[in-house]
């Protein structure tokens, strides 16, 4: 059911009750009193069943009555029809052809606050048509100037540089409404433009602009809609109408392109600057500078390894974030917060790996190892985020890479050259059944081998390592050293 508000903003615009006194005209009221205060833009004659597609809303719907059904479903849907599209009222003339009018049509007319007029036989539709007409000139004139302000938006993009919140503040003051943006998610869609009721959205970019207040339009855009406006008359102001609101909404796209090529040069600029980083070419003091200069914070950044996601499924993730992002193989690498981390984890399917927190300058040798380990573990555990750090026993082994290494040769040399010559994978297997607290059972289900075959990679492994796994002191050992080589990448 529509709930009319045409009035809201427009005290100096013709209502059906003003139009109602006009002596001339001799019009009655037949039913939906309540209605009485809505605006009237146009009056206009349509002997159609359905004349909807060709309205703009705050119309005067005249008929002799060819247009009206003969059942009472009908003619309440005929009504109900009319009203959805935002109709001011429903005038019949009298004693032509209008059919009996079912107490279920002029029901919804009450319920619905549609007035439905009579317009007696002597009066013709041509009189009340020139009568809208005279009373609505003057607004026609304020709408026009107020057209032709707006319509100046592009040149205030241009030659004054206004953001986009001083940009659309000032199309409000001109075209009477306050306007709301959004995707067609309901999300912002432009820094410094509110979002509107989702109530007020359409179920498709094709449903009429007319909505109870003002109008809802698409922002256009390559391939659909990049979003949809909302306008709606401010109390005390004068609304300059649809054409108005259409420009409106063609600025909007036009700031949505402009924004979506900025963030793409910046994409690319910061996809730059991470292989630089990656690479650790830039000194600390030039790398701080580039990461503050594209928004991101002076510490606290986390690198984040990324697994089983586009880079589409990314961006939407990220959104408005500030990130850097860079694809390495099956890899995608993202530097930005830990805001940044929460937001991809909740990507559908993803496997990510985070890094400790570091400060802008810093190297990113070990927060590119920490991550890589961490989206190892994620696509083996299933998990959609792991952060560095929150093993228990990875914490208490050092950073330095010598020292890992040379742990991992000392207990696991053997197994590694032994896996490489025979690609028997007895390192995978004993981490397995670590990981899983010794239970051979479920390891051997999630390495996909029968539990006999695991046994037996565990006893080569003992032989291989001379270390009794059943023994506290040597499980101790080989589990350190199994994270060691984790964080050299050497388990995944």
């Amino acid at each position: 059911m529509a709930d009319h508000n045409h009035t809201a903003g427009s005290a100096d615009r013709l209502t059906v009750e003003e139009l109602i006194r006009f002596p001339a005209l001799q019009l009655r009221v037949l039913a939906g009193h309540a209605g009485l205060g809505r605006s009237v833009s146009w009056a206009h004659v349509s002997e159609l069943d359905d004349p909807t597609p060709w309205l703009l809303g705050a119309e005067l719907i005249m008929t002799t009555g060819i247009a009206i059904p003969r059942s009472a479903a009908r003619q309440r849907a005929y009504l109900e029809r009319l009203d959805d599209a935002g109709v001011s009222a429903l005038a019949l003339s009298a004693q032509l052809h209008v059919p009996p009018l079912h107490r279920a049509f002029l029901a919804a007319a009450e319920e619905r606050g549609m007035p439905v007029l009579e317009v007696p036989l002597a009066v013709p539709f041509i009189a009340v048509a020139q009568e809208v007409a005279a009373a609505v000139q003057e607004d026609a004139r304020q709408r026009l100037g107020a057209q032709l302000q707006v319509f100046g938006a592009l040149r205030w993009m241009t030659s004054e540089d206004l953001g986009t919140a001083t940009l659309f503040r000032r199309l409000e003051r001109l075209s009477g409404y306050t306007v709301y943006l959004c995707t067609p998610q309901g999300r912002p869609l432009l820094p410094g433009v509110p979002v509107p009721d989702p109530g007020l959205l359409p179920r498709t970019a094709e449903a009429p602009p007319t909505i109870p207040g003002g109008f809802v339009l698409p922002v256009p855009a390559p391939g659909g809609p990049a979003g949809f406006l909302v306008a709606l008359e401010r109390e005390g102001a004068r609304p300059a109408g649809l054409a108005v609101a259409q420009h409106i909404a063609t600025v909007a796209a036009l700031q949505v392109a402009m924004t979506r090529h900025e963030r793409e040069t910046l994409r690319r600029e910061g996809a730059e600057i991470l292989a630089e980083l990656l690479q650790d070419v830039l000194d600390p003091a030039t790398a701080r500078r580039r990461l503050i200069r594209l928004g991101l914070p002076d510490d606290e950044l986390v690198l984040l390894a990324v697994r089983g996601v586009s880079d589409d499924g990314l961006l939407r993730a990220l959104d408005d974030r500030p990130f850097l992002m860079l694809g390495r193989g099956d890899d995608r690498y993202v530097l930005g917060t830990a805001e940044a981390a929460a937001a991809v984890a909740g990507v559908p399917g993803v496997a990510a790996g985070m890094s400790r927190p570091f400060a802008a300058g810093t190297s990113l040798r070990v927060a590119r190892r920490e991550a890589v380990w961490a989206v190892s573990r994620a696509a083996e555990s299933g998990q959609a985020l792991v952060r560095y750090g929150d093993d228990t026993a990875g914490r208490w082994l050092p950073e330095d890479p010598a020292v890992l290494s040379a742990l991992v040769e000392h207990v696991l040399g053997e197994v590694i050259r032994y896996d490489a010559a025979h690609d028997s994978h007895l390192l995978a297997s004993v981490r397995t059944w670590m990981e899983r607290d010794r239970r051979t059972e479920d390891a051997a289900a999630a390495l996909h081998v029968h539990p006999n075959t695991l046994a037996y990679r565990l006893r080569r492994f003992t032989a291989l390592t001379g270390r009794d796994l059943s023994s506290t002191g040597a499980f101790a050992e080989v589990w350190l050293a199994v994270r060691a080589a984790g964080q050299l990448g050497l388990t995944g």
